[in-house]
């Protein structure tokens, strides 16, 4: 007699007569399969992560199987568990496609990835929740004026080196500080070197030059390149510059008002970071530790204008 795949009407029931409890000569019996036919597929298509056999999962693995049978290509259970390692150190699929791929390990494409994520959802999963949420679109705002203070003789961004847009040299930087719930209190600064993207976090008791300046001289002084110049927007977080740049010999210099796309590298990262800082969320509990292991996390994670290197690796000597 000929053999006929198992459908997912069949799979679904598989699954629903296991959480029953029914042994698989009783769930045979009912598809009117052989025992063997439902041991195979329990086997061939549980979840990786638990071992559960989940209906939607499975026929979405037996479908990629007999789909790369065809093409001479297969992923192994052992694939899926690295890519799920991966998801959930909360890195891109196009991020896990592209670095497996540097490291030869995968050819894989992120299509795939994603494929795979929305099967473990429909199947109950929670891989997707590593994926980044969709931003708020930013509100454009016209004819604002400045009302954060006036900083006489500042250094405009157009009186940067050339280098420095060129991002040929590591010692560039960006900063920024980041609030959480309400305007005042405790909150985040936030370096990014712009050619390697390497970031580093300094906790803040408060949104004050001061604390900054005294942050942002012990995070400097532990880089092991020179930090030559720093880029800013017009806070009056950064309106005591000249103490900090002769506490460091870094070289300050002020972007326009309201134009973040000057200071893309450092707005890009302050996005990401909002993935373990929502704004709705309190700092007041946040240590300088949780700031080193976030800022660790997104530095090893690779980045498609890298090369899918990652930050750490295009920066640490």
């Amino acid at each position: 007699m000929c053999y006929r795949q198992i459908t997912f009407a069949e799979r679904y029931t598989l699954g629903l007569l296991r959480r029953q409890g029914l042994a698989p000569a009783a769930i045979a019996q009912v598809l009117g399969r052989h025992r063997s036919t439902i041991l195979r597929e329990v086997r061939r298509n549980r979840t990786p992560r638990d071992g559960t056999y989940r209906p939607q999962l499975a026929d979405w693995y037996a479908r990629g199987r007999r789909s790369r049978s065809r093409r001479n290509r297969r992923f192994s259970a052992a694939d899926w568990e690295r890519i799920q390692i991966l998801l959930r150190q909360d890195w891109s699929p196009e991020q896990i496609a592209g670095r497996l791929t540097l490291e030869q390990q995968l050819a894989i494409s992120h299509e795939t990835i994603y494929r795979y994520i929305w099967a473990d959802k429909q199947a109950g999963g929670t891989v997707y929740t590593h994926l980044r949420g969709a931003r708020k679109q930013r509100r454009k705002r016209y004819g604002r004026y400045d009302s954060r203070g006036r900083l006489a003789g500042k250094r405009p961004i157009t009186a940067r080196p050339a280098v420095v847009e060129a991002r040929t040299r590591v010692g560039h930087w960006e900063a920024d500080t980041m609030l959480g719930a309400g305007q005042a209190g405790p909150c985040v600064l936030t370096m990014v070197e712009r050619k390697t993207g390497y970031l580093v976090l300094g906790k803040l008791r408060i949104r004050r030059a001061t604390e900054v300046n005294a942050r942002a001289t012990r995070l400097i002084r532990a880089q092991p390149h020179p930090v030559r110049t720093i880029t800013v927007d017009n806070g009056t977080e950064f309106h005591e510059y000249a103490a900090l740049e002769r506490a460091t010999a870094a070289r300050f210099y002020f972007a326009t008002p309201h134009h973040a796309w000057e200071r893309g590298i450092n707005e890009n990262t302050n996005g990401l970071l909002r993935q373990y800082l929502p704004k709705r969320q309190s700092m007041a509990h946040l240590t300088q530790h949780d700031c080193n292991r976030i800022a660790a996390r997104l530095n090893r994670r690779p980045r498609k204008r890298l090369g899918y290197r990652t930050p750490e690796e295009c920066y640490v000597p």
